[in-house]
């Protein structure tokens, strides 16, 4: 029996990408996401922090994202981010700035480093000011020049991203991340018919065929489903914060109008009397 099955969840994203059984999958997905930004493609990697089945016996996947490093030693990490919150832009620069920084061991010299290129697809909207699913960012002056061409973070927002016609491998996976747990393994749409994809959409469908993996499976969801509640608590919480500040803020200014038109009022009266004064004494 088909059950739906969420690629976005963190055990089956590390599945997915973060198994050396699969990493044709991750391959290819390096070089999609990143297309023509890199100077040769990946042809093969080593998984540097390889999926453990053991990381989820207790259903606690700490772990979520995929890193690796290719035949060129350049290094790439891969993240799934299914909530936002204030400070995740930190958190990605911090991700990035880790990665590039551990290259170096003892003896090493600055040389010996590789690019470093970090890829966050998030669920919900992070930049809500700007219309754009993708972003890309690099160390770059007021004039575009880079201080050193040695990778970039780019960012994919599921919730920005609108594609019907899939055009690219980029568009194919991201539509695969975003639509995958409606897809049926059995009759699967056009954009959906590459050995690739197809070996992505059966191992997505061994989380629904095996009861010990969907088990883990809807522990995760579970789990998210609790912290998505967490999550809406705090926004409401920071919510009412917030309109209580702006009320005290309103009221605040209120007073301070008020205290004005009376000092306004008392300098007019002033002003009059002076002028009935300067009358009567001419």
């Amino acid at each position: 029996m088909h059950r739906p099955i969420d690629p976005k969840v963190d055990c089956v994203f590390k599945t997915l990408f973060g198994s050396e059984d699969h990493s044709d999958l991750l391959i290819n997905l390096l070089n999609a996401l990143l297309g023509e930004e890199l100077p040769a493609p990946v042809t093969s990697v080593e998984i540097v922090n390889p999926y453990n089945e053991r990381e989820t016996l207790d259903d606690k996947l700490t772990i979520v994202d995929v890193k690796a490093r290719d035949a060129a030693r350049r290094l790439f990490q891969v993240e799934i981010q299914l909530l936002t919150f204030p400070d995740l832009a930190a958190r990605i620069l911090y991700a990035w700035a880790d990665l590039y920084s551990q290259q170096l061991q003892s003896g090493q010299d600055y040389c010996e480093l590789q690019p470093a290129y970090v890829i966050w697809i998030l669920d919900q909207t992070l930049l809500a000011e700007r219309p754009e699913y993708a972003h890309r960012f690099t160390l770059r002056d007021e004039r575009g020049r880079p201080l050193l061409d040695h990778g970039s973070i780019r960012l994919f927002e599921l919730s920005k991203f609108a594609i019907e016609t899939v055009e690219t491998d980029a568009e194919r996976w991201l539509k695969f991340l975003q639509e995958g747990e409606r897809l049926d393994p059995d009759q699967l749409p056009d954009w959906m018919q590459s050995p690739i994809m197809r070996h992505a959409m059966s191992t997505l469908s061994r989380f629904s065929e095996k009861e010990r993996d969907y088990h883990r499976y809807q522990s995760r969801q579970d789990a998210l489903r609790q912290q998505r509640a967490i999550q809406r608590a705090l926004e409401e919480a920071r919510g009412a914060v917030q309109a209580e500040r702006q009320a005290k803020e309103a009221e605040r200014r209120a007073k301070e109008a008020e205290r004005q038109a009376k000092e306004d009022a008392l300098t007019e009266v002033a002003r009059l009397r002076a002028l009935l004064k300067q009358r009567d004494e001419q």
